[in-house]
């Protein structure tokens, strides 16, 4: 495994891409997007390349590029691209990543941040999170970003200034969501696994073919590989995840999502929760799991509704959760609905 390989699996480890367009991640403007619009910063994977496509402005390329700025002489020194996160939060790494801009990538590199709660202006009081930096060519470039861990600013806007022109594949926010609880109203169901609201995928047996964190993404799976799935156990199981909820709290309700998943989804499932001060899971072998829902049927493509299938008391909270599928499977995605519980 390269170092580049490491970063990114340990970034997409402890971390969230708060800039990612999957959970409204949005590029607000830019100073020049002429070769390649700044919308493709935030899409997933790496920057691809086609050899022979050309659009009529120039070289077809995957990512966001400007046009030849030649410095002061046309009134831009740098170029910039102002992004608002999908999710506000404490932001602890970047990764610019300049894939397949070889002859054109930007030589260095700064990013800001804000926070607003309307779209930044000219007013808008910017603060350096990244001094400018040299960046490789058709490269990741990570960058670790230390915040004040007592007085941690959750940003809600990224400016990436490129110094003095060219071209960025993708632009990766890591970080920690945090959420306003004053967004929701006294008594609203929340869901505490959503990653919007601060859910986080900390630990599973598996993820062969697709990514932990799909679990708890925004909306229904768009297909197979929007989901969890494992590889095939020669056991009987199960495979699990732990999901750190994004706030202690109850569970009312659950839902199990199969979509998509037709011949390959699991046949039964467990969900178990216990309270933690730690997010250091093993396996979980060691950590005393309470049952919530018992073990239960599951059906292909389905989006299952629990309800009185619940067993643990509705006053009983829970700081995190594990789902077991048995024996192996995929599973689109997972809600537990419940309300916070402040600790007395």
């Amino acid at each position: 495994m390269t170092k580049n390989e490491e970063l990114t699996q340990h970034y997409n480890s402890h971390y969230v891409d708060l800039a990612s367009e999957r959970i409204g991640g949005e590029t607000l403007a830019c100073s020049d997007d002429f070769f390649a619009e700044m919308e493709n910063l935030l899409k997933p994977g790496r920057g691809i390349f086609i050899d022979d496509k050309y659009t009529e402005r120039g070289k077809w390329m995957d990512g966001w590029e400007s046009r030849r700025s030649y410095g002061r002489d046309n009134g831009r020194e740098y170029d910039w691209c102002v992004i608002r996160l999908g999710i506000p939060g404490v932001i602890y790494g970047l990764d610019v990543d300049t894939n397949f801009f070889r002859g054109n990538a930007p030589q260095t590199v700064s990013v800001e941040a804000c926070v607003s709660e309307d779209q930044p202006d000219e007013s808008t009081e910017w603060q350096t999170i990244l001094s400018q930096s040299p960046v490789d060519a058709h490269s990741q470039n990570f960058f670790e970003i230390s915040p004040d861990k007592t007085k941690a600013t959750a940003w809600t806007h990224v400016r990436l200034n490129i110094f003095p022109d060219g071209g960025v594949a993708r632009f990766r926010v890591y970080g920690e969501a945090r959420v306003n609880w004053n967004d929701f109203v006294d008594g609203e169901l929340i869901d505490l696994a959503a990653i919007k609201n601060g859910g986080k995928a900390l630990l599973v047996s598996d993820m062969f073919f697709s990514d932990k964190n799909n679990l708890i993404m925004p909306g229904r799976g768009k297909d197979m590989g929007d989901g969890w799935e494992t590889k095939r156990r020669r056991d009987p199981g199960p495979d699990w995840s732990i999901i750190k909820l994004a706030a202690k709290g109850n569970v009312q309700k659950v839902i199990i999502d199969t979509h998509h998943f037709k011949g390959n989804y699991p046949d039964h499932f467990t969900l178990e929760g216990t309270v933690s001060d730690s997010d250091d899971f093993t396996g979980g072998e060691n950590v005393d799991w309470q049952p919530i829902i018992p073990k239960t049927k599951l059906y292909a493509h389905r989006e299952h509704l629990f309800l009185k299938e619940i067993v643990a008391d509705k006053a009983q909270a829970f700081t995190h959760v594990r789902l077991n599928i048995f024996p192996d499977g995929g599973v689109s995605r997972m809600r537990v609905f419940g309300h916070r519980v402040l600790d007395k």
